[in-house]
């Protein structure tokens, strides 16, 4: 399926980034189109084919061991009004969605928009989307990472996963910090608050060893 689909320039998924306020797409061409990608509706048994942002779920060596999919409306301004909006598929555990190689610091969180959010805020962050909770507080970390940032989404369920990271990124001695947003999660504030807004927002929580990432 990714292998069939698009790059994002010029299409539905790009339009639809955009909508959320997003520029970035992430650097390591994670992200795909398919203009026709199955989609069953709950409880129903036939399939209809509809647009959607394709995302690659790598694992450490970089192998596709899964897809994400976004199922986008006609003009790409939103998700389709169909449910589910989202799907993903594969061997999941562990793996995500690697928007852009890390290096001796990774911020990761559950969705892609999120992420993408911080990587418009600040370009310089390593950004992976684990794509749910329960996949956030059992990813995969990488060898010779020295700091660990955890971008929550404002709910019980994200503030668990983030506890249970932080506690295996410290078994191995890997410094964590958690990155919290303003409003439900890093998209909202993005379009709430604007780039810069967020960008202050985040000056505050970021270590003072990795402030140098900071646009000036």
């Amino acid at each position: 399926m990714f292998a069939a689909s698009n790059p994002i320039t010029g299409t539905l998924a790009e339009t639809y980034l955009r909508s959320r306020g997003i520029t970035q797409f992430g650097a390591n061409g994670a992200l795909r189109f398919h203009p026709k990608c199955w989609h069953r509706e709950e409880g129903q048994t036939q399939s209809i084919p509809r647009p959607a942002m394709i995302a690659a779920v790598t694992d450490g060596a970089g192998a596709v061991q899964g897809v994400h999919r976004t199922w986008l409306a006609p003009d790409g301004q939103g998700k389709a009004a169909v449910n589910p909006q989202r799907r993903a598929m594969g061997h999941l555990l562990g793996n995500a969605v690697r928007l852009t190689s890390q290096d001796d610091i990774l911020v990761v969180g559950e969705g892609i928009e999120t992420m993408l959010s911080l990587s418009e805020a600040i370009p310089g962050l390593p950004v992976w989307a684990a794509l749910s909770s329960g996949h956030l507080g059992v990813v995969q970390l990488p060898e010779g990472l020295k700091r660990l940032y955890i971008a929550i989404d404002r709910d019980p369920a994200g503030q668990r996963a983030a506890e249970k990271l932080s506690d295996r990124a410290s078994e191995v001695g890997i410094g964590c910090h958690v990155l919290e947003p303003r409003l439900g999660d890093f998209n909202d504030d993005l379009r709430a608050n604007g780039k810069d807004a967020l960008r202050q927002h985040l000056a505050g929580q970021i270590g003072p060893e990795d402030r140098y990432r900071l646009p000036s």
